[in-house]
Formats: structure tokens, C-alpha cells, sequence
């Protein structure tokens, strides 16, 4: 039996939920779809610098977790720009 995932604090609410690259119709592109807390980990982790551990904290998760969610975001990311695909961010 898996194990519940815990509440994650978020702050960061985009305004935003969608990018793609320019020039190409929306229903041409394959999508990545980028969670929630992958984006609060990106934002707490490149743009505020904070350290995983201090991060993890503020979004109340152990330092492992974080780090696995920001791995994850960072794959979508790359992903995305890479192969040309557009971002939904899916929200809370």
C-alpha cells in the first residue's frame, strides 16, 4: 500500500499557465505538463537561491522530496525547450 502523499505549502500562484514556442500553432505542439510544486521548487530554488534544505522547509517536505521534485521540473523544462514542446502549468 503506498503511503499519502503529504500537503505541500505553495505560495507562488502564476499568473500565468502556458508557454509555447513562438510561430507555432498550439495545436501542433506536444505538451509537458510542469505540477504545481515543481514550480514552486524552481522558483524557491533559482530565483529566490534558496539552499534545498531551506527551501524543503518553507514547502514543509523533507530535503529528498524537494530535491526529486526540482530533478523532475528541471527534466520537464529541459525537455520542453529541447524538443520544442509548450509548458502547461497545472495548478493547485
Amino acid at each position: 500500500m503506498v503511503r499519502p502523499r503529504r500537503c505541500r505549502c505553495l505560495r507562488f500562484r502564476p499568473c500565468v499557465c502556458y508557454f509555447k514556442p513562438r510561430g507555432i500553432p498550439a495545436r501542433l505542439l506536444k505538451e509537458v505538463n510542469l505540477q504545481a510544486d515543481e514550480l514552486e521548487a524552481l522558483k524557491l530554488h533559482d530565483v529566490d537561491g534558496l539552499e534545498h534544505l531551506d527551501a524543503a522547509k518553507k514547502m514543509k517536505i523533507s530535503q529528498p522530496t524537494f530535491s526529486r521534485i526540482l530533478n523532475s521540473a528541471y527534466k520537464k523544462v529541459a525537455q520542453a525547450l529541447i524538443k520544442g514542446q509548450a509548458i502547461r502549468i497545472e495548478k493547485k
